[in-house]
């Protein structure tokens, strides 16, 4: 994964802790109305006190988990508990900013990323303007890492990070372990650091195709826009990472994640795989190398 790449309303989405918490509130509300609760039914049933409704729906206070398992239970929705607890556990740590997660520098997030891909048996990930951070060269890896220490203004431990996300590609050769990288055409002629770089990382993600349990797929430039999105990456289906310009977006939503599931199956059907990709991979090469294409 890269650092920094724009998501457009991921900030209205998820700009504070509070607009978090009243969106909850919000669905809460249309959960109590729908199952015919007033404000004082519903405390009575739950034992509280009736002012404690309005806050909770208002996002004045956070819910507990024994709060959200209440409304479900008394509104006969327990189908949706799962979701709602996951949104509720999602409050706090859905949306941080690069300048907490970088603040001691790059190193530390390489090794959440580690963590996290040592933690998944399946990962997609979606990169639509560089390689992903898996398939990286070192080179590559650097250049790109470097320039997110100057937009960041973060402590340059750029050497140590690096080591990190090489280390982190030891997973790629693990047995119990399948991914799915898709990457948009324009990745390939992104420049990151010089043409020499980018050379050796084409070189490089041309040599992995075909390794077993790695699935690379390319969409092409001219592909309808069925789906437009900023880069994620999926872990197992239970956590969407997505990167943003001044924020990371952590997802945990069931049925966020199903749309982001979605969004994949979208792109990987309109994605080109084994010669098909080599080909494009090489007719970025010769651009890069000079040389006409075939």
């Amino acid at each position: 994964m890269g650092v920094g790449y724009p998501v457009r309303g991921v900030r209205r989405q998820v700009s504070s802790v509070h607009d978090a918490r009243e969106a909850l509130g919000v669905r809460l509300r249309e959960l109590r109305r729908t199952a015919g609760l007033t404000n004082r039914k519903l405390a009575q049933l739950s034992g509280w006190h009736e002012s404690k409704v309005s806050k909770i729906e208002f996002g004045r206070i956070k819910p507990s988990d024994d709060d959200i398992r209440a409304y479900c239970h008394h509104a006969n929705a327990d189908d949706q508990l799962p979701d709602l607890l996951a949104t509720l556990h999602n409050i706090e740590v859905a949306y941080l900013e690069w300048r907490k997660i970088l603040g001691t520098g790059l190193k530390r997030r390489q090794q959440k990323s580690l963590k996290l891909e040592a933690e998944a048996t399946h990962i997609r990930d979606y990169q639509p303007q560089i390689i992903p951070g898996l398939l990286q060269t070192a080179e590559y890896a650097e250049a790109k890492l470097r320039r997110g220490i100057e937009f960041h203004q973060v402590p340059d431990d750029v050497d140590e990070a690096v080591s990190k996300r090489m280390e982190r590609q030891r997973i790629l050769y693990q047995r119990n372990h399948l991914f799915h990288f898709l990457i948009a055409e324009q990745a390939l002629y992104t420049t990151v650091g010089t043409g020499a770089v980018m050379i050796g990382q084409l070189d490089r993600l041309a040599s992995i195709l075909g390794m077993p349990r790695v699935t690379i797929g390319i969409v092409p430039a001219t592909a309808e826009a069925l789906v437009v999105s900023t880069n994620f990456a999926m872990f197992d289906n239970r956590l969407v990472m997505v990167e943003g310009t001044a924020a990371e977006l952590t997802i945990t939503q069931p049925r966020e994640i199903a749309t982001y599931g979605r969004a994949f199956k979208t792109l990987a059907g309109q994605s080109v795989t084994g010669k098909a990709a080599r080909k494009l991979i090489g007719a970025a090469l010769d651009k890069r190398r000079g040389r006409p294409p075939d």
